[in-house]
């Protein structure tokens, strides 16, 4: 799955379309998408 933020900055972000993701590609997606760890569970 490819997800495009529609305001600036533009970032793309391919995340993994599965029931379990591992701990290492969540922390890579949730630090390509320009998040901190805390700002990413704020979210949730």
């Amino acid at each position: 799955m490819i997800l495009r933020n529609k305001t600036p900055p533009h970032r793309r972000l391919t995340v993994s379309n599965h029931n379990e993701i591992a701990k290492g590609t969540l922390l890579a997606i949730i630090k390509q998408a320009g998040l901190t760890r805390e700002e990413f569970l704020k979210l949730l």
